[in-house]
């Protein structure tokens, strides 16, 4: 894929494909067009690497949009892609089918221009940036394999895409584990250490740079010059642990452990679902929500021997972070 994405509009009305296709090249994307979801599913099967998002349907003749969502979440490549799925069905009911086939990103029709650029905007950039994340797992060395357990701090979003990188090397699946790990640290950073709330991070990405300028501002105060991210590992029979505790008030995590329908249609605020649901085996969030703990299964054969191994109920607790270290 170059530097200019490309977008698949799939919908069976030549109104709807026009007014979409026309949005996409004004905001500098490459646009390809398919009229139902047999064809869609041709283009995607035979290009899987093509596209950074998908714009489909959901009600069209011969194969719908949900049909074509379950073919995509299912296919080792296009798994990846961000669906964003246009829909006049807006019950909370339909909304949260498509979420948990896997519909991260929500449109409904008639179109508002800037809200379809604003989503276009978000689902292509955490593809692009999951993207990143995969390769640099790939071309990353994988000594951190061997850790059993320990403890990083972070500050800065820079640090927190790195760390996760290196991190989950220790894992079996690390293409999947880096993309949840990744959102977890973000949040720690972003919500939590530099208290950005929701409705101002949704301000922030109303213009291009919006988020990345209110970020370096927050880092720049002096309450926060200080503040860490800390982040454990823990390697046992049968799981690996990444315990990440940020220095914030805490939030209400409870709203955010899966994507509702009232947020679908937002261009944020999935990262939490995203990483239960495709990277990590379990979430478990500590009150007041600024200590999360992401817990990785291993399948028999995959736990290595340590020869300094000792009874797992003699194993020494994470460390606290309320204490000094």
């Amino acid at each position: 894929m170059d530097d200019q994405p490309t977008i698949l509009v799939v919908d069976d009305d030549i109104i709807n494909r026009k007014i979409l296709v026309a949005n996409l090249l004004e905001a500098g994307y490459r646009a390809h067009t398919a009229n139902d979801g047999n064809e869609a599913w041709n283009r995607l099967s035979k290009h899987p690497e093509t596209y950074s998002a998908v714009l489909l349907d959901r009600i069209m003749p011969e194969m719908d949009g949900m049909e074509v969502l379950t073919r995509i979440k299912a296919h080792p490549i296009l798994q990846g892609v961000p669906v964003i799925m246009q829909t006049s069905m807006s019950t909370e009911t339909d909304t949260l089918e498509g979420i948990q086939a896997g519909a991260f990103y929500y449109l409904t029709k008639p179109f508002d221009h800037r809200t379809v650029l604003a989503i276009i905007r978000a689902a292509v950039d955490d593809c692009a940036r999951h993207q990143a994340l995969r390769h640099a797992v790939i071309q990353t060395q994988d000594a951190l394999a061997m850790i059993w357990e320990g403890e990083f701090r972070l500050r800065t979003l820079n640090e927190a895409k790195t760390l996760a990188t290196s991190l989950a090397h220790i894992c079996p699946n690390p293409d999947q584990v880096v993309m949840g790990l990744s959102e977890l640290l973000i949040n720690a950073v972003e919500h939590g250490n530099l208290g950005i709330t929701y409705e101002e991070k949704s301000r922030a990405m109303a213009t291009f740079d919006g988020l990345d300028i209110l970020v370096e501002e927050r880092l720049a105060l002096p309450e926060n010059v200080d503040k860490m991210v800390r982040v454990f590992i823990e390697r046992l029979p049968g799981e690996i642990r990444f315990r990440i505790v940020d220095q914030g008030q805490g939030f209400d995590w409870h709203l955010f452990e899966t994507l509702r329908p009232e947020r679908a249609f937002d261009p944020h605020g999935r990262g939490i679902a995203m990483a239960r649901m495709f990277s990590f085996d379990e979430i478990e969030f500590r009150d007041p929500g600024n200590e999360v703990i992401g817990i990785v299964r291993l399948a028999r054969g995959q736990h290595m021997t340590d020869p300094n191994e000792t009874d797992p109920e003699e194993t020494d607790p994470l460390p606290d972070p309320t204490q000094p270290g």
